[in-house]
């Protein structure tokens, strides 16, 4: 390589190796009309291991509002929140009814 082949690196050539950060994930609550208050109460304790007050707040801003964000965190954890909500079925005491499992979706968040 002579004098004249010589190669800068400028800032804006050098590419950084930097991870990425994964954004987080929530995990939404919607609302529904048959399922009983107490079953998604429960289901938020069992699953997300919540205060029952705040399992309260929880359930019934997504009562009022339609909908209420429940956790947030990695992509596979907030899969497994799903599953886990979802594995629980509907209410018992509602299935005749026609109770479905709770629903739940998952979005990405801002970082």
């Amino acid at each position: 390589m002579s004098s004249e082949d010589t190669v800068v690196a400028t800032p804006e050539s050098i590419v950084e190796n930097k991870p990425r950060r994964q954004p987080p994930y929530g995990v939404i609550l919607h609302n529904d009309d048959i399922n009983t208050f107490e079953f998604v109460i429960e289901t938020l304790r069992k699953v997300f291991g919540y205060e029952l007050e705040k399992c309260f707040f929880l359930t019934q801003e997504a009562h009022v509002r339609g909908r209420s964000l429940v956790w947030s965190g990695t992509l596979e954890g907030a899969e497994l929140k799903r599953e886990q909500v979802i594995s629980r079925g509907p209410d018992p005491v509602m299935k005749a009814k026609g109770a479905l499992p709770l629903r739940v979706t998952l979005e990405e968040m801002p970082q």
